[in-house]
């Protein structure tokens, strides 16, 4: 495990409730295939702070690389409703073009 992996792990495990550690972690664990633990942290950040509108792009993408487009689909529907709560246009844009290109990947297999 690299000292970046090592030193985001301790963090999330001194504070737990750190959503930015964790996300960081995922994001590195993700370089090594580490696919499952990175899903693991991402839903958990979602589930502990739903407004946290980074992690709906990389979980849609992470479900798309699973094989799992409809949660792909559902995940970047979500992160728009709350990228527009919260007026983030730029993560409302990044989530509407991740949302087309997957619902045209998938027309395109049809």
């Amino acid at each position: 495990m690299s000292s970046k992996i090592s030193k985001l792990a301790q963090q999330v495990k001194a504070d737990p409730k750190d959503s930015f550690s964790k996300f960081a972690l995922a994001l590195e664990l993700l370089k090594i295939d580490q696919e499952q633990k990175a899903l693991s942290l991402f839903k958990n950040i979602l589930q502990n702070e739903p407004d946290y509108v980074g992690v709906y792009y990389h979980l849609g993408k992470l479900y798309e690389q699973l094989g799992e487009n409809n949660l792909a689909l559902e995940c970047y529907k979500d992160g728009i409703t709350v990228a527009t709560k919260l007026k983030d246009l730029h993560s409302k844009s990044e989530l509407q073009g991740a949302l087309i290109n997957l619902e045209m990947e998938i027309e395109d297999t049809l």
